[in-house]
């Protein structure tokens, strides 16, 4: 396998959200393909294929950092790695939050099943990898308040029983 890129041109849509293609990605036309195909195709909403696009070179720039040449050599470690480095706060790291960091390995799943179907990789590396525990509140006067309404609806039969209907 050689190490050139091959030249290939990114998508319109996605042109200057990255400083420079994702290497890692586009190391054969047929990966390419695939890769801006999940951006361009797949991906409906515009928002979350900016984000999904921005995580993956972001993962990207992180493998070369780290001298992962090619898809075939990340493994579940490499992408918990990444997941974990995430987090961590700043200086030494980019300290982003945790639903962000949710976000992100939910784009490298995405994408590497992506790359799955696609017959370019034989299995998920980022499949096993857990996220950031994250949940918010839930305020239960809410709940109270709308139990309530329905109970009241119901004995003054203003709402009928989902089973009568």
């Amino acid at each position: 396998m050689s190490t050139e890129i091959i030249p290939f041109k990114e998508p319109r849509a996605l042109a200057g959200l990255c400083a420079k293609l994702p290497a890692v990605f586009v190391p054969d036309e047929k990966t390419a393909e695939r890769f801006f195909g999940l951006f361009t195709a797949h991906s409906r909403n515009r928002n979350t294929r900016r984000a999904y696009y921005k995580a993956a070179c972001r993962f990207a720039d992180w493998c070369e950092g780290r001298r992962l040449p090619g898809l075939a050599d990340v493994k579940p470690p490499h992408v918990a790695a990444y997941i974990e480095a995430l987090a961590v706060a700043r200086p030494e790291g980019p300290g982003l939050s945790k639903p962000t960091v949710k976000q992100h390995l939910a784009a490298l799943r995405m994408l590497f099943d992506w790359l799955v179907v696609g017959h370019v990789l034989d299995v998920n590396p980022a499949h096993a990898v857990r996220g950031p525990k994250y949940s918010q509140k839930i305020d239960t006067r809410t709940d109270v308040y709308s139990l309530s309404v329905i109970l009241y609806e119901l004995r003054n039969c203003r709402l009928k029983p989902t089973a009568a209907r």
